[in-house]
């Protein structure tokens, strides 16, 4: 009697891609993008909140910034043209990578966590300077939480790209057919660097008008 068990053939792992069984990346794509744009709408929220109590409370007051709590330009407005400026830098490591180019990526991805540094530094020395505190009164409380909160939004995606760089340092870790890591890097900077025109258009230029 012959044998009605199908022979069919192994696939190993271990031996070939999903590429080479005819599974491609657009039939399943990688749900870590996804989990961190679902992050990212989360925090939108979260900022969105921010925004509208600060609106309320700015609508609320007829003179604002209260008196004793002005709000210096120089130090922020270096500070915006830097973290914007990051934004386009980081991109060119991401087309790097995707020419396969892992050098390329390292030399970007480096300047744009130096140029982050750079951001940190200039709002640890706006606050030093600024002479008033988070308890000064209600502008002053709303400028210290939502600058600083953004300000560790920053540091997190500062330590995702030092983490890609670390990374990197592996032979055939990142390359032009696998990068998810530096692209959620780069996603989650552009983020940051959104959240920040916001802010600074609120808390800086709305406060000369």
């Amino acid at each position: 009697m012959q044998d009605s068990t199908f022979n069919t053939p192994r696939i190993s792992s271990d031996s070939v891609t999903l590429e080479e069984v005819g599974v491609s990346h657009e039939e399943h794509p990688d749900l870590r993008v996804l989990g961190l744009l679902t992050f990212l709408v989360s925090e939108s929220l979260m900022f969105g909140g921010f925004f509208a109590s600060y609106l309320f409370l700015r609508g609320s007051n007829a003179v604002w910034p209260p008196e004793g709590t002005e709000v210096e330009l120089l130090v922020p407005t270096i500070n915006t043209i830097i973290l914007v400026s990051s934004s386009f830098v980081i991109h060119l490591g991401d087309t790097a990578i995707k020419k396969n180019n892992v050098a390329g990526m390292r030399l970007w991805y480096a300047v744009t966590a130096l140029m982050g540094a750079i951001f940190l530094g200039g709002q640890v020395y706006e606050y030093l300077t600024l002479g008033y505190g988070l308890t000064t009164n209600v502008f002053a409380n709303c400028f210290y939480l939502m600058t600083g909160f953004h300000g560790l939004h920053v540091f997190i995606g500062l330590l995702l790209i030092l983490g890609v760089l670390w990374r990197s340092r592996r032979q055939g870790h990142y390359s032009a057919s696998k990068h998810t890591g530096i692209e959620m890097a780069e996603i989650y900077w552009h983020f940051v660097d959104i959240i920040w025109i916001i802010l600074f258009s609120l808390l800086y230029i709305l406060t000369l008008f």
